[in-house]
């Protein structure tokens, strides 16, 4: 498999263990839970089941029941089920009669669709477990869900019958840009590395969406044919993406609408007002959803405190979505060539590269020898009077080691070529940004680029360093 070695290594781990293990995993729709779940413990699963989305109380209890007349090796005498009560009194029937000799994997997937109105079904499993499996040492139990914050809240930090219950918690994240280069290599699709920051930046790392791509197609076509053609997998993916995460999942397409078309983020005022959630109780719930389920990204300006936190989208699909498809669905696939080529996107390519440079901090470090030195993120931008204009800078890279990064990311077709006029700029936005900040600290112009840049005169005034998307993904 590619990646997740931190948490294949945490979920055999637990294969070895002298003690029951209760395993919550979370992460967004798409990112390859239930694969990896089966992938290391299908040799050991005696129990598996799937909630159904918008299904009633009878319907989920039919399901688990068929589930355990299907897994169990011999014939249990059911009776008359009138509720959860008796579901999980067979359940516990029906484990017991497995070998202790191994360990018993029981899988519960989609988790929070399971779980109806008034229906007891967590006090129950948490009874189960605290009663009988937590209690034996051959068992392990799975919960996952795509609903990450649910999870997080009802499970992970439960402060009834799981608190403190979980022994092992993962979180699976997209994958990196050199995680995407594997996959994408493991399937025979040799993309550049600009190709792939091209998808990367459309889809984002998401195992479900790269697996959608051919070999036999170039960038282009392939987010043609996925997005914009009649039978694309991902044409009509962004009507159920929020809606099978969140109740109430107006709230956070409104929130996710209104970031996706800032480039730059906006503080809490001005996303309250942009995306026109009510103040207070329901922004925080829906900001606090998306931000858990790495959709979106708390972000503090350079020299500010917490106050002027900015939030940014982090999820390239739906910025995608937004900023081209939406509009788009009646129209003929091949609009998305003319879009593509046009001044617009390419526009959007170069804010679109910032996020992923962003996303990328740890091998940025990792590249300028900086990995182990502590630091933290942030952006900067100052407001231009009518005698100065304003500046900006798309990333910073603040050091305990008293330097500052101050990192310009550039993307292009071509190789980046630095002029005499561009070079003026850098050398004024740097002695502005060090007047404006009143830092002392040594300020070092890092480039991020697609492609090589060319090394010029001017190059060789102003960039201290140089990062290509090939060495990110290395």
């Amino acid at each position: 498999m590619i990646g997740r070695q931190e948490q294949i290594q945490a979920m055999q781990d637990a294969l070895t263990l002298k003690a029951s293990s209760f395993i919550a995993v979370t992460g967004r729709r798409r990112v390859g839970k239930t694969y990896l779940i089966r992938q290391i413990y299908q040799k050991n699963i005696c129990f598996s089941v799937t909630g159904i989305q918008h299904a009633n109380l009878q319907a989920q209890i039919n399901n688990v029941v068929q589930k355990i007349e299907e897994q169990a090796s011999h014939k249990l005498l059911i009776g008359k089920i009138t509720g959860w009560q008796d579901v999980f009194t067979l359940l516990k029937r029906y484990l017991q009669t497995l070998p202790k000799t191994k360990k018993q994997v029981l899988f519960i997937d989609e988790l929070p669709w399971m779980v109806t109105a008034k229906s007891n079904f967590l006090q129950l499993l948490a009874h189960l477990w605290n009663d009988y499996l937590s209690q034996e040492k051959h068992f392990i139990l799975v919960v996952c869900g795509s609903a990450t914050s649910w999870i997080t809240q009802k499970i992970i930090n439960d402060k009834g019958g799981f608190h403190n219950r979980v022994t092992i918690p993962i979180h699976l994240k997209p994958f990196t840009l050199a995680e995407t280069r594997q996959f994408l290599e493991s399937k025979s699709i040799n993309y550049t590395s600009t190709g792939i920051a091209q998808v990367y930046m459309t889809i984002g790392g998401l195992p479900y969406y790269l697996e959608q791509l051919k070999r036999s197609e170039s960038p282009v076509k392939a987010i043609e044919r996925l997005c914009f053609s009649d039978t694309g997998v991902l044409k009509y993916e962004y009507n159920n993406l929020y809606k099978a995460l969140f109740t109430g999942h107006e709230n956070h397409e409104a929130i996710v609408e209104a970031l996706a078309m800032a480039h730059g983020g906006l503080t809490r005022e001005e996303l309250i007002k942009k995306s026109k959630v009510a103040a207070g109780g329901p922004f925080t719930r829906a900001i606090n959803d998306l931000i858990v389920s790495d959709f979106v990204i708390e972000t503090i300006p350079f020299g500010k405190i917490k106050r002027g936190m900015v939030y940014r989208l982090l999820d390239e699909f739906s910025v995608f979505y937004h900023r081209f498809m939406k509009g788009n669905e009646k129209k003929e696939s091949s609009i998305w060539p003319i879009i593509a080529n046009s001044q617009r996107y390419k526009i959007w390519q170069g804010f679109a590269f910032e996020t992923l440079c962003m996303k990328h901090v740890t091998e940025i470090k990792s590249i300028l020898g900086i990995k182990n030195v502590y630091s933290e993120t942030a952006h900067f931008a100052s407001k231009g009077t009518k005698n100065k204009p304003g500046f900006q800078i798309d990333l910073l890279i603040d050091r305990k080691d008293a330097a500052i990064n101050l990192c310009e990311c550039k993307f292009y077709e071509d190789h980046f070529e630095i002029t005499k006029s561009y070079a003026q700029h850098i050398k004024h936005r740097t002695a502005e940004f060090r007047k404006t900040s009143g830092t002392k600290k040594m300020l070092i112009n890092t480039f991020i680029t697609n492609e090589q840049l060319i090394e010029n005169e001017y190059s060789n005034e102003v960039v201290d360093n140089s990062i290509t998307v090939e060495q990110m993904m290395a």
